[in-house]
């Protein structure tokens, strides 16, 4: 059996302290501007990627993370583990009763803000291949790649976003993730097809795979949840707490994550629908789930965003006007398509901007799906490039855009209080 070598050891163990102290410094340097902490710990990726430390010191940056051998492996994993347990805190933070009372307006949202990106970038690198470097024989695939990717919306970095600014558990909030969630599940559904025109070997497990997520979305949501209702309390009395609540909950999770990989989703999505299961018994305390948020918040998360930029080389990959084609498409068409969604579905102007602002945050899964076109080929490091500068653009505009609305929005409503007391018979 292959074990780390003493070298190997202290390698990780320094890698994970310098992610940790520069995720912290960067953090805090962002509350500090008033910005959310995500983006100080993107930022810190950079910093200590091949943009900056590898630039300013390679031999540096070459020892402290290599792209190959054990350490490097390792690490993978903990930023895969972050990456799930993040998404498992945000399911414990969904209240399905909000979320069922946003459903129909949940649904006309995560519809507009779907099709109307994904039209957008379909059509622009359909016509235009040679632009994005694409050969046109591969220009239908890359085409439903594109597409994909302007559909999607970082569902985690949201829930960051949404938490920092304080209005996660308000209406527009829950309307913002009850959408994103639709709209990131159906985006793997077409996720999977691209997969599938990328490997024929995969064309015959594209249903299967759609009929199992669908099964246990349901069954978890349904008898899962009635069941995990029925147990916690035995649990809580029977087991250390918050000992006992807490690693079966995280077990479940990881069950959960592991089943959906298996099947052909991706792992953070069972963590996500196990998260809301537990999160909306009335047996799992807030305190406990305060506990949870805390550990992985502060300790794997930032291991997952710092990620974004560690093993990327901004500037020798750079193309402007990659990226700012990119941006726009994806900035424009998700604006649109969110804003319009939410006015239709009864929202006022000013709180459909706010969901629009939301829902065109961009992060974990156009890194993911980046990721895996990349390494099979379909796409170019410039084009990669391109979506990881837009992904941290959207994530550093969206924040102050999102506060700017729920503000204006609030003053707004004072304003109309304070009229109708003024006024009441108008």
């Amino acid at each position: 059996m292959d074990k780390l070598g003493h070298d190997d050891i202290v390698l990780l163990l320094v890698q994970l302290s310098v992610i940790l102290a520069v995720c912290r410094i960067l953090a805090e340097t962002a509350r500090l501007i008033r910005q959310p902490a995500v983006l100080g710990e993107i930022l810190a990726g950079v910093l200590l990627g091949p943009t900056i430390l590898g630039s300013l010191s390679p031999e540096i940056f070459a020892w402290l993370f290599p792209f190959n051998g054990a350490p490097a492996i390792v690490l993978d994993g903990f930023i895969n583990l972050a990456v799930v347990l993040l998404l498992f805190i945000a399911g414990l933070e969904v209240d399905l009763h909000i979320v069922w009372q946003q459903g129909r307006q949940a649904i006309v949202v995560s519809a507009f803000s779907l099709i109307v990106p994904f039209s957008f970038g379909f059509i622009v690198s359909f016509l235009f291949p040679g632009f994005f470097g694409v050969v046109e024989s591969d220009a239908l695939v890359f085409s439903l790649f594109i597409g994909t990717v302007m559909g999607m919306t970082a569902l985690p970095v949201i829930v960051r976003i949404l938490m920092d600014l304080n209005i996660f558990r308000s209406s527009t909030g829950m309307l913002i993730v009850a959408s994103a969630m639709i709209v990131d599940l159906l985006c793997w559904f077409i996720f999977t097809l691209v997969l599938s025109m990328m490997d024929n070997q995969q064309k015959s497990n594209i249903t299967q795979t759609i009929w199992l997520t669908v099964g246990f979305s349901v069954l978890m949501l349904t008898l899962g949840k009635w069941l995990i209702n029925r147990v916690l309390p035995w649990i809580n009395k029977k087991m250390a707490w918050p000992g006992g609540v807490l690693s079966l909950s995280l077990s479940l999770g990881l069950l959960a994550a592991a089943f959906t990989e298996y099947i052909g989703i991706h792992a953070i999505f069972g963590a996500f629908i196990i998260g809301v299961a537990l999160g909306d018994s009335e047996h799992l305390s807030e305190r406990a789930k305060e506990i949870v948020h805390q550990f992985i918040n502060n300790i794997f998360a930032p291991i997952f965003f710092v990620s974004i930029g560690l093993f990327v080389n901004f500037i020798s990959s750079f193309d402007l006007a990659l990226v700012l084609v990119v941006f726009a498409v994806a900035f424009v068409s998700k604006s649109i398509g969110a804003t319009v969604g939410a006015r239709l579905g009864g929202s006022n102007v000013i709180q459909s901007l706010a969901v629009g602002m939301g829902m065109n945050t961009h992060g974990t899964l156009e890194i993911i799906l980046g990721t895996l076109a990349l390494r099979i080929g379909l796409i170019s490091d410039e084009v990669f490039v391109a979506i990881l500068c837009t992904v941290i653009a959207t994530i550093i505009i969206s924040a102050p855009l999102i506060k700017y609305c729920v503000e204006l929005d609030k003053k707004r409503s004072r304003l109309k209080d304070l009229f109708t007391k003024i006024m009441p018979d108008k």
